[in-house]
This record gives C-alpha cells, sequence and structure tokens, in this order.
C-alpha cells in the first residue's frame, strides 16, 4: 500500500522533533535573548497604508527541553507613517503605534542542526499610543491594549544563538496589528 503524502509528512514532523537530539533552543537553561529590527504597523483592512520605525526585544529565555522553552518579554516599538506609500491618494491617512510591550511567549522549536525553525505564541499586554486612520476608521487609543503575540523564525548556529525573525503583536480591540522583521543573539546568564 502506498503512503499518503500527508501520511510521509507526519512522520517526517514525528521524526524531526522527538528522535533529533541536536539542540533547538540554545540549550537547556536560563539565557537572555535581545531582538532589535525593523518595526511596522498596518490596519486590519485591505489599505496600502503602513507605519514604519524601530523595534527591540528583551527575552529571558527559560529552556526546559531542548525543543520547548518559555519566555517572558519586555519590549518597545514605535512606527511613524511611511512617507512613501504606493498610493498617493492614500497620503492623508496613518497607521502607527508607540508602545512598550511586556508579556510572555511559548516557544515550540524543531531540532535541525544549524537551522532550527520555531514557532511562538502567547499573550501580553501594549502600553502607549495607537492611530489606525483610514478611508473607513478612525481610532485612537491610549493606554493599555492586550495582545497576542505569534512569531516565526530561525535559530541559526551550531548552537542555534543567532535568530532572524517575524514577529507579529495582534491586538483583538485595535484596528491595526504591529509587527517587526527582527535579529537577535542569546546570551547565557551564567549560574
Amino acid at each position: 500500500m502506498l503512503l499518503s503524502s500527508r501520511k510521509v509528512f507526519i512522520a517526517t514532523i514525528v521524526t524531526v522533533f522527538f528522535l533529533n537530539i541536536t539542540k533547538a533552543q540554545p540549550r537547556k537553561g536560563e539565557f537572555i535573548q535581545a531582538s532589535i529590527g525593523l518595526g511596522m504597523s498596518a490596519p486590519d483592512e485591505n489599505y496600502d497604508i503602513i507605519g514604519t520605525g524601530i523595534y527591540a526585544q528583551a527575552e529571558y529565555v527559560m529552556g526546559l527541553t531542548k525543543w520547548f522553552g518559555v519566555r517572558p518579554y519586555i519590549g518597545f516599538i514605535s512606527t511613524a507613517p511611511h512617507p512613501d506609500g504606493a498610493d498617493p491618494n492614500l497620503s492623508q491617512y496613518q497607521v502607527t503605534s508607540k508602545a512598550f510591550l511586556i508579556g510572555g511567549k511559548a516557544r515550540i522549536a524543531a531540532p535541525i542542526p544549524y537551522v532550527a525553525p520555531y514557532l511562538e505564541l502567547g499573550i501580553g499586554t501594549s502600553i502607549g499610543k495607537f492611530v489606525t486612520y483610514t478611508p473607513t476608521i478612525l481610532n485612537e487609543k491610549k493606554g493599555l491594549v492586550l495582545h497576542i503575540p505569534v512569531t516565526l523564525g530561525l535559530a541559526l548556529g551550531r548552537d542555534h544563538g543567532v535568530e532572524i525573525a517575524f514577529t507579529c503583536y495582534i491586538p483583538p480591540s485595535l484596528d491595526q496589528y504591529s509587527g517587526a522583521a527582527a535579529f537577535g543573539l542569546s546570551f547565557p546568564i551564567n549560574r
């Protein structure tokens, strides 16, 4: 009997996650992860209106296993209207965020040598100012907002101490989302 491609895919994932003993967290233990990158804000609607700026984040990493870790984080994102939008008819609109981020995430990583893909999910809050001004929405909010962080990335190197990630902070109560393309480094905490 021929195996379906779905069964082959599931068998491959199980093999990668459970049989490979390569490190996918930098290693078991505690680390500080520092990331910096290009921040971005965009509306939930399909308009070509974005804000760009800077993003920075620090995480306290608790690598519980080589493929699973918990990560409390603090961060900052600041975006301003992007001056060179593709549609000149939308130049008067803006989507911006200026906020501190705090929360916690859990990471599941595939233990693949030198290039370990990972997914992070969590919950947190953003504290700051958020402006969503589009042809159909005018929403300006200051204060504390719940967000859901979602990150897709690659941990690179022998000890997976260098990371490239795309992260998104989705606030259910706003008409926008913020995110970043970021570069990060891990630093072990000596005991």
